[in-house]
């Protein structure tokens, strides 16, 4: 019984051990199926990348080798050229030599035939070829001066005539004197006076200006060198003989009064001409400089009429320029703003102006302009030259300005002089008003292309020393009469 049991346990050992077996066997053979295909597949993966490794490499050994045979064909190319070249050098060489000999017989020839040594030819040579050299320049010159000088001219004339069309400004002439008409008392002088003199030493001490009071009937002189403090003077005593009650203490409050209105007066003044500009608000200070200019006259020409004219001129001529006409505007409105600064700040105006528009926070491009309108410094961009040009149009217009005799005849003068200092020039004569110089020449000193040169030469000269409104014509004149007589 144990037997039999024994030999079923056995019997079912052996075959689980069987099937155990069995599962291992092919579970091994499943393992080693795979792994084959897995180094297959790696196989075919190593040749597909030798193979694209072998193609890439005969394409480079392909580039190669067509990159050597380019290389040769080169050499090949450089080496007939280079043989072709030497070739043509020794026939240029030969051609040289050749031409040389030909030369020193032409040269021999030559001072055969015209017994000269070649010393004296050259000489000859050279100074035929300077004169003709001389006068081929000259022409050149001429044509381009002219060509440039249309141009310019053309191109400058339509932009001011643009400007000056554009804008149409009144005539001005202003007194600057401050003169008070009196007129119903008669015994009006004597009250001005004061006992003993006290009435006129106190509005004098209030308002800093000389009461000037002499045997002219009907009339009181106000002399003083600041505009504004004139102004003061002219209104308090106009207001005093119109009240009647003059003695010192009603003089102080009279001025005082005056004095508030007329700061209240510049301000107003100063910003009417930034509306008429049409410019944005400016700092306080620059308006309130701007409206003591009202006060300020140059040649009878109201200093602030002026600077707005000035600007609106600016602006015409900044839009057809295609600059930028709000900073043109401003450089032309404040352009003569020193006049305004106090006398104490030394220096041309221009750079006095450019100097206090610069602290109150005016960029560069306008600061420049207003201290280069007058060539007091170098002018950085265009501004400063159009400033320039648009305060010439603005003084030189008809009925602007005037101008003293003294002035007008010492500048016709210098004119004249300037011209007969170059040599060759006969005689001078400045006609219309200085517009134009007429120079008579020598003509057998000056010639015709002498002439132009002359010309412009004088009228470089007449730029650099004279200051004159507008623009002067220089026209030479070189004229020659033969005279016979017949008996």
């Amino acid at each position: 019984m144990a037997d039999s049991r024994a030999r079923e346990i056995l019997e079912k050992a052996k075959q689980e051990s069987e099937t155990l077996l069995r599962e291992s066997r092919l579970a091994a053979s499943q393992e080693a199926l795979k792994t084959r295909e897995q180094f297959e597949q790696a196989e075919v993966a190593r040749r597909s990348e030798q193979l694209e490794l072998e193609r890439r490499l005969a394409e480079r050994e392909s580039l190669i080798n067509s990159q050597l045979q380019r290389i040769v064909e080169s050499e090949q190319t450089l080496s007939q050229q280079k043989d072709t070249l030497e070739k043509r050098s020794q026939e240029f060489r030969a051609r040289d030599e050749e031409l040389l000999k030909l030369q020193d017989r032409t040269r021999q020839e030559l001072e055969r035939i015209a017994n000269l040594s070649q010393a004296e030819a050259r000489e000859a040579l050279l100074k035929q070829v300077e004169q003709e050299s001389l006068k081929d320049a000259n022409a050149l010159s001429r044509h381009i001066l002219e060509e440039a000088r249309c141009k310019a001219e053309d191109k400058a004339r339509r932009i001011i005539s643009v400007a000056i069309q554009r804008y149409a400004g009144e005539h001005t002439f202003e007194n600057t004197t401050a003169s008070i008409t009196l007129t119903g008392v008669e015994d009006i002088k004597g009250r001005i006076i004061g006992r003993e003199g006290r009435n006129v030493r106190a509005f004098e001490a209030a308002t800093g200006v000389t009461v000037m009071i002499d045997d002219t009937p009907g009339s009181v002189l106000l002399s003083g060198f600041d505009p504004v403090r004139r102004e003061i003077a002219r209104e308090a005593m106009q207001r005093l003989i119109a009240d009647g009650r003059i003695h010192p203490t009603r003089i102080e409050e009279v001025v005082a009064e005056v004095s508030q209105e007329m700061n209240e007066t510049i301000m107003r003044r100063g910003e009417e001409a930034v509306q008429k500009a049409g410019l944005p608000a400016f700092a306080p200070e620059v308006v309130k400089m701007l409206g003591r200019l009202h006060f300020r006259h140059s040649f009878s020409q109201n200093v602030l009429d002026h600077s707005v004219e000035v600007a609106h001129l600016m602006g015409l001529m900044a839009s057809e320029l295609g600059l930028d006409m709000m900073a043109a505007k401003r450089a032309g409105l404040l352009h003569d703003i020193g006049k305004a600064v106090n006398h104490e700040v030394e220096g041309p105006h221009a750079v006095v102006g450019a100097e206090f528009i610069r602290r109150h926070g005016e960029s560069d491009a306008v600061v420049n302009g207003v201290a280069s309108h007058h060539n007091d410094v170098a002018a950085i961009g265009p501004l400063g030259i159009l400033v320039s040009a648009a305060d010439a149009i603005s003084a030189s217009r008809p009925g602007a300005r005037s101008e003293n005799m003294t002035t007008y005849l010492k500048r016709m003068e210098n004119l004249e002089k300037i011209a007969v200092t170059f040599a060759g020039v006969e005689k001078a004569f400045a006609v219309q008003a200085g517009r134009e110089l007429r120079v008579f020449v020598q003509p057998e000193r000056v010639d015709d292309e002498a002439a132009y040169a002359l010309a412009r030469n004088l009228a470089t000269k007449v730029e650099n020393e004279l200051q004159y409104p507008g623009q002067i014509r220089i026209t030479v004149i070189r004229e020659t009469r033969c005279i016979e007589v017949a008996k």
